[in-house]
């Protein structure tokens, strides 16, 4: 297997990371390896045996052309600012150029101590890892922006916990490994040239056509900002929940990064909060968009930086009203982004000004009748598409108060009368996955997979979760929410 290496950070961002090789580890066995990510990145995967393949993703064996380090980076954790976290356990060997033109990276994650690692062991467990498995071939399935896990490798050592848990390696793919934490890094430090480089390194690999605008630092703003809102929209109309949406962890490229303690909503309440370490709710889920402007905000004030001399009191005050702008435009285009999918999920075709007008309504009505009756929010809208074909039977065995949810329903067919229901019906299915990754189903993989080393549970349900919509027989059994005597005693951990 041969990665063509090309990589830039490296060459171009001296003095930003800190060169440094995985620790070899003594018993490596491939568990996961995602061929057809294999192949959409130029690699052969046949070319070398399971022992090889093993060797090469545990990190034993460098290939050829790779540049490990380990990135510099700092962040807001529960919004209290860490000036420096970085690559603890985890480098980058390089970037290749996938079929398609598009500049990839590839990292461990799992692959020992850097000297970010703040007193961590740097190693990783084989549940955490194959969750990052689980989540991001879903997220990826979905349509969703989402880092890609391309192996995971059984380091054949234990890794110290509240237990012993047998170890891993992850193998991680993105578009880059930028985040605000980056940018956050120099910035506290006042090293303003690196971060220019930085910044200007960024806008290249992510925003090339900014490169010769003058105020590209406000664009670039601009531009992460639109991805954010439409990456965080597309969470909560599939009840995401991130679980640790910490600076260090918004990508420039709005890519969703880190899988430690995520999360499904199933019975809708916009309160709901899984993670066992955000003990205030800060990333509940009807939070994350907010969260994602906070940390957007963080972004602006590095960008000031490089936009004003600090000593110079009015530029830097124009500095911060140009970057303002952005920001207050994030609430906006965080709505239309979210509606524009609730439309597609509702079945809602394009209609008169004032029928469009009254979307949100309906969409928040819709919410709102969930969270009353505590009904299923997947599934309440995959029933949905079964009503817009005429089979309502479905949708009235999830609620108890038949009589709000029809009030419910003639608005709503009223709103699409005209509509050709089948059509309409087989539109809101490519949109309303009937699969996700319940989370009694991700820890049951998991947990099999860690305790009797049997990866046939983790293998049915990535099987499953690579074809979210499919309503088949042989789907049912993941897509059947928990009991909710166990959803109310559920706790994700970050698997560090």
């Amino acid at each position: 297997m041969a990665f063509v290496f090309d990589n830039t950070y490296a060459r171009e961002l001296a003095g930003t990371y800190v060169p440094w090789k995985p620790v070899a580890v003594p018993q490596p066995r491939l568990l996961f390896l995602n061929r057809e990510l294999a192949v959409e990145l130029g690699l052969d995967a046949e070319a070398l045996d399971g022992d090889g393949l093993a060797s090469l993703f545990a990190g034993n064996v460098l290939p050829e052309g790779a540049e490990p380090l380990a990135q510099a980076y700092a962040g807001h954790q529960f919004g209290m600012f860490s000036p420096q976290l970085g690559d603890g356990r985890a480098v980058l060997l390089g970037e290749v150029i996938d079929r398609r033109g598009r500049r990839r990276d590839i990292a461990f994650k799992g692959s020992g101590r850097t000297p970010f690692a703040r007193g961590g062991d740097g190693k990783a467990a084989v549940g955490p890892m194959l969750r990052e498995v689980l989540i991001g071939e879903w997220m990826h399935a979905v349509g969703i922006p989402s880092t890609r896990a391309l192996a995971v490798v059984a380091t054949g050592e234990p890794v110290y916990r509240e237990q012993p848990l047998p170890g891993a390696v992850l193998t991680r793919v993105a578009s880059s490994h930028l985040r605000v934490g980056t940018l956050q890094f120099f910035a506290a430090r006042g090293e303003r040239e690196t971060l220019r480089r930085v910044v200007d390194y960024a806008i290249a690999r992510h925003d090339p056509e900014l490169a010769h605008e003058p105020d590209r630092y406000v664009a670039l703003l601009r531009a992460v900002a639109a991805r954010q809102a439409r990456l965080v929209a597309q969470w909560m109309n599939v009840g995401f929940i991130h679980g640790v949406m910490n600076t260090d962890n918004m990508t420039l490229s709005g890519e969703t990064i880190d899988y430690g303690p995520c999360a499904f909503l199933e019975a809708y309440d916009p309160a709901t909060v899984f993670s066992s370490i955000d003990e205030g709710g800060r990333y509940a889920y009807a939070n994350q968009p907010r969260i994602a402007r906070w940390n957007l905000a963080r972004l602006a004030e590095t960008l000031v930086l490089l936009m004003a001399d600090p000593d110079d009191e009015a530029a830097a005050q124009h500095a911060v009203a140009q970057l303002t702008a952005p920001l207050d435009a994030f609430p906006e285009w965080y709505e239309a982004a979210l509606r524009e999918g609730q439309r597609a999920k509702l079945g809602l075709l394009p209609g008169s000004t004032q029928e469009m007008a009254g979307d949100a309504a309906l969409a928040d009505d819709w919410l709102a009748l969930l969270h009353a009756q505590r009904v299923d929010f997947t599934l309440a809208w995959r029933r949905l598409a079964d009503a817009a074909q005429g089979d309502e039977a479905p949708l009235r065995a999830l609620f108890t108060d038949s009589a709000a949810l029809e009030a419910w329903l003639v608005r709503w067919r009223g709103r699409c009368a005209t509509a050709d229901g089948p059509a309409r019906a087989q539109q809101m299915r490519r949109v309303s996955p009937w699969v996700i990754p319940r989370n009694h189903r991700v820890e049951e993989a998991l947990s099999a997979a860690s305790r009797n080393d049997d990866l046939a549970v983790f293998d049915d349900l990535l099987a499953a979760l690579r074809k979210p919509f499919d309503e088949s027989d042989a789907q049912v059994y993941y897509a059947q929410p928990a009991p909710p005597e166990w959803v109310a005693g559920y706790r994700t951990f970050c698997g560090t």
